[in-house]
């Protein structure tokens, strides 16, 4: 048996329910998986809320990290034994045991926590795909400005660093001077208060009038209109996630009338999709991590009985960093 995290239909935080449930072997291309820490992340709100549905009853969480119990047939890339972490479909990482697709699960280096593990493998491949792939028309260079918003939560902290290490000019925002100060000391370039400053303006500023390559958005609604007037011409906005609610329709034409801007939707879920792309991605994250380019700041620790203020909290946006519930 295993205590696991689950709701029985979409709500508010009251609706996250520890239950008990079984725990059984893995079948081909499965492993079952003993967690020791695991990751929480604002896409477990949406799922929760329902803005991302999914059928009913639902067990939350997309990543953890632990000791690998047992191994289906056909799965090769790990034994019995091995510390892992992952960022997985389906969700239910919320819990203490589980058993799941083997695919996205990759052997976590010696040199890596548990704690961090679970705190870095959605996050920190999100940063990854985002700075390493999903970048504007020829490419990001050494000096380039990038406009990155929510710098100092739990994917944009892991950005500022990352892309320091590239050479980039990352502009982050935030929504507190503290939250400003700590994206500045994690590598920003530039940061800007949104709470106290209009962003718009400060960018072009900064840029001396040009605007910014690129602008990495997981705001949505409220950022997105004025990120669209950050970008130089032929600039790209790349949104992936949707905290202040979605995007609201909009006509291709403007696209062309502010400077034939490419946009673009990302989902991680769509990069790691085999085997081969999940490792090549967790290695270039390791070697980040490892080499101590990229440092992953956990700043709030929740036992699993605490989930339901988790979750208060990181729809208050009182969260810095990354988040975790310990087991």
């Amino acid at each position: 048996m295993s205590r696991a995290v689950l709701i029985e239909r979409n709500g508010g935080p009251e609706e996250l329910k520890i239950v008990d449930v079984t725990v059984g072997e893995p079948g081909p291309g499965e492993i079952r998986i003993r967690h020791k820490a695991v990751g929480l992340n604002f896409i477990d709100v949406y799922q929760r809320t329902g803005l991302y549905p999914f059928p009913m009853p639902l067990r939350l969480g997309m990543e953890a990290s632990g000791i690998v119990e047992a191994v289906g047939e056909g799965v090769t890339h790990l034994k019995v034994g091995d510390r892992a972490a992952y960022a997985s479909q389906p969700p239910g990482s919320y819990c203490e045991e589980r058993v799941m697709p083997a695919k996205c699960v990759c052997k976590l280096p010696g040199d890596i926590s548990f704690e961090t593990g679970a705190a870095m493998m959605l996050k920190g491949l999100t940063a990854q795909y985002l700075l390493r792939k999903t970048q504007p028309q020829g490419g990001l260079k050494e000096g380039d400005f990038v406009l990155f918003h929510a710098a100092a939560g739990g994917v944009g902290l892991i950005a500022c660093q990352w892309a320091k290490a590239m050479g980039l000019q990352l502009i982050g925002t935030a929504g507190s001077d503290a939250k400003c100060a700590l994206a500045k000391e994690m590598g920003a370039a530039h940061v800007i208060n949104y709470s106290t400053e209009d962003f718009l303006p400060r960018v072009k500023e900064i840029t001396g009038g040009k605007g910014v390559k690129v602008v990495y958005d997981s705001v949505g609604k409220d950022t997105w209109d004025k990120s669209l007037d950050c970008l130089q011409p032929f600039g790209l906005m790349a949104s992936f996630g949707n905290s202040s609610g979605p995007v609201a329709p909009f006509a291709p034409g403007i696209l062309g009338a502010k400077g034939s801007l490419y946009v673009t939707r990302q989902t991680l879920f769509t990069h790691i999709a085999t085997r081969e792309s999940t490792q090549a991605m967790a290695d270039d994250l390791f070697a980040a991590v490892s080499s101590g380019q990229v440092k992953i700041r956990i700043d709030q620790r929740f036992a699993l009985e605490q989930v339901q203020q988790a979750h208060r909290d990181l729809e208050a946006r009182k969260t810095t960093g990354c988040s975790i519930l310990t087991l």
